[in-house]
C-alpha cells in the first residue's frame, strides 16, 4: 500500500463525516461539492471536507480505492457512500439521519 492510500484511509478514520472535493468547506470550487456541502450542512452533524483538485496523485487512489470516477466522494463513519445522487436516494428513503446518528454514538448534532 502506497504512503498517499495510508494517508486516505488516516484521514477517513479521523472524520465521521468526510467529503474529498474540489475546494474547501469554506471555499467550494464546483457545483457538486457545493451541493454536498449544503446537503450534510442541514443535518447539523461536524464534517470535513479535503480539497484533492491539486493533488492527482491522491485524485487517482481515491478512484482506485473506490472504483467510482468522479468527485465528490463522500465518506461516512469510515464507508463509502459515493456522492449526494447516492445520498438523495438514502434521503427519500429516511436513511441518512439515522446512519448519521450512528456515526456518532447515537448522539443528536447538537451532542457532538
Amino acid at each position: 500500500m502506497s504512503s498517499i492510500e495510508d494517508e486516505i484511509k488516516e484521514e477517513i478514520a479521523r472524520h465521521k463525516i468526510l467529503i474529498y472535493g474540489k475546494g474547501t468547506k469554506t471555499a467550494p470550487q464546483c457545483g457538486f461539492t457545493v451541493e454536498t456541502i449544503q446537503f450534510f450542512q442541514k443535518y447539523g452533524y461536524p464534517f470535513e471536507v479535503i480539497n484533492v483538485l491539486p493533488n492527482m496523485e491522491k485524485r487517482e487512489a481515491l478512484n482506485k480505492m473506490t472504483n467510482w470516477p468522479t468527485l465528490p466522494k463522500v465518506f461516512i463513519d469510515g464507508k463509502f457512500y459515493g456522492d449526494t445522487d447516492i445520498l438523495d436516494e438514502m434521503e427519500a428513503k429516511g436513511e441518512v439521519e439515522p446512519l448519521l446518528k450512528a456515526a456518532f454514538g447515537g448522539k443528536s448534532p447538537e451532542a457532538v
